[in-house]
């Protein structure tokens, strides 16, 4: 990817996500961090900072119509381009649990904001994602959603990151030949708040494959279920 890549990169105050900014930072993207609650974006942004590091923030509940249309209208105004999408923003619900005893409000709740808020965040910013000369969507799955090593254990959240694997498939044929790319990746177990400290990797570990999909990836990979730089089994 040349020049200077605009991206925007969800659920970003921490975790995996905070990492994804920090190293598109370091290689010079202009990123736009966003968090649901403004004072953890911000909080983000200023050690950020410390480290000698730039993010622009922008508050988003990817569950929000309205904060949605927020998110693309700073875009537009500040910008008037996006490069790269990248949909961190995920859930484990509380009450999530093997698949003969889950909650269907669990698997709701998943759904929500694992896999239907990626999909409108697509339908918004596509056009903007358009003007890009190369354009770039990173679905950030797991390999707890793939149907070829699928298990029963936390149900909700399995079923919500398979159901994102299958939009990333369908993205990926609607927006062929529009020069831009949509793919899964799966980051590993990661030492996050979500993944707990017994873990097998680091953040900067799990956040390398979504950085390599936003700017070094070939362009001809669209469609596939990336892990470590390279296509897994859906």
């Amino acid at each position: 990817m040349s020049g200077t890549p605009v991206i925007v990169v969800t659920g970003a105050n921490r975790g995996i996500g905070f990492e994804i900014v920090r190293q598109l930072s370091k290689r010079g993207a202009k990123v736009v961090l966003t968090a649901r609650n403004p004072d953890s974006g911000q909080a983000a942004v200023a050690r950020l900072k410390g480290e000698g590091l730039a993010a622009a923030f922008q508050p988003l509940d990817v569950t929000n119509e309205h904060s949605i249309a927020k998110l693309a209208d700073f875009i537009t105004s500040e910008y008037g381009v996006l490069d790269v999408l990248i949909n961190n923003a995920g859930i484990i619900p509380e009450n999530d649990a093997e698949v003969l005893r889950v909650d269907l409000s669990a698997i709701r709740a998943a759904l929500e904001t694992n896999t239907l808020a990626p999909l409108r965040l697509v339908q918004v910013l596509a056009a903007l994602l358009r003007t890009s000369k190369s354009g770039r969507i990173v679905n950030i799955s797991s390999g707890m959603g793939a149907l070829s090593d699928m298990g029963s254990d936390h149900a909700a959240y399995r079923t919500s990151k398979t159901a994102l694997n299958a939009v990333t498939a369908m993205l990926a044929s609607a927006l062929a030949g529009e020069n831009i790319s949509v793919n899964s990746v799966c980051p590993g177990w990661v030492r996050t708040d979500m993944g707990g400290p017994n873990a097998e990797r680091d953040v900067a570990q799990g956040a390398d494959t979504p950085v390599w999909l936003a700017l070094d990836a070939p362009k001809t990979l669209t469609g596939k279920f990336v892990r470590d730089r390279k296509v897994i089994p859906w």
